[in-house]
């Protein structure tokens, strides 16, 4: 019996497909479909390490989806959230100053490379309108005017892609990530050569073994995070969510999951982890 097509929304999934340096030319394809940057800076793009370096021996760890920089030495972190995050905007604040601020040394000059993060969430993370690509910058409510354009925040939502095509190429790699059927597959794949060729690759993770068993392992751990999450509050509310925060540092788990599975803030996790220390 052949094997189902495995979900691209997945972010293992979504990493072997759009983080791997070869296939730069849909990570391109992709991003040219999001941001408005000039082509020029899609022609050299260089996947880097997704983690954050440790400034101090207390600083945690953030690890990113996928982490590039483009030709002119743009930075761009891709992130994809599947499950409903508490303090999701908080986050993406958190990681975009962290790309911000790694950029600058001891002693070093304040002169900053753009930071743009893409966020592409499986559920409604934007409630204050319907629109499925939000684009977020340094501006002045009143007359207008842009403090920076260092930074930029792009949130993708997929429940919010409407059911028609609306004719950009942004629906259709969005289509793609929601979709894990293979005729509807099929017809995307007659989008763009790139989208052709990310179909190509799913159905080639699909069918292998050892991506299949990693894919169960992380919905498994996703689905018991979940539970976790809503046990730890329905059995003993903040407390409850203390002794968790503490297992979770002792087995080394990303601090984002930490604040996923018990709704602490990040200085919380932090204050909890300088008392173990």
């Amino acid at each position: 019996m052949e094997n189902k097509i495995l979900s691209p929304k997945s972010d293992l999934i979504f990493k072997l497909i759009f983080g791997d340096n070869r296939n730069i030319d849909i990570l391109a394809d992709f991003l040219q479909s999001v941001l408005d940057l000039p082509k020029v800076e899609y022609s050299h793009i260089t996947i880097v390490d997704p983690h954050f370096r440790q400034e101090t021996i207390d600083d945690k760890l953030g690890i990113l989806d996928v982490k590039l920089h483009t030709k002119n030495g743009k930075i761009i972190d891709v992130e994809i959230q599947v499950s409903d995050v508490p303090q999701m905007r908080e986050r993406i604040l958190f990681y975009s100053s962290k790309m911000i601020t790694e950029q600058i040394g001891k002693g070093g000059s304040y002169k900053l490379k753009k930071v743009i993060s893409i966020v592409i969430t499986d559920y409604n993370l934007i409630t204050e309108n319907d629109t499925y690509h939000n684009k977020y910058l340094l501006y002045d409510k009143n007359t207008g005017s842009k403090f920076t354009d260092v930074l930029e925040i792009n949130t993708l939502e997929l429940p919010k892609l409407p059911i028609a095509e609306d004719h950009t190429m942004l629906w259709n790699w969005l289509q793609f990530l929601k979709s894990s059927d293979e005729e509807e597959l099929a017809m995307l794949a007659q989008k763009s050569p790139q989208i052709e060729k990310a179909v190509g690759i799913l159905k080639v993770l699909s069918q292998d073994e050892r991506t299949r068993l990693l894919y169960e392992e992380r919905e498994k751990a996703r689905l018991d995070n979940q539970a976790r999450l809503e046990g730890a509050f329905e059995q003993g509310g903040t407390s409850k969510a203390i002794r968790i925060a503490k297992n979770a540092l002792k087995k080394n788990m990303p601090l984002h999951e930490i604040v996923a599975i018990t709704e602490l803030s990040y200085e919380e996790i932090e204050g909890i982890l300088k008392e173990m220390d």
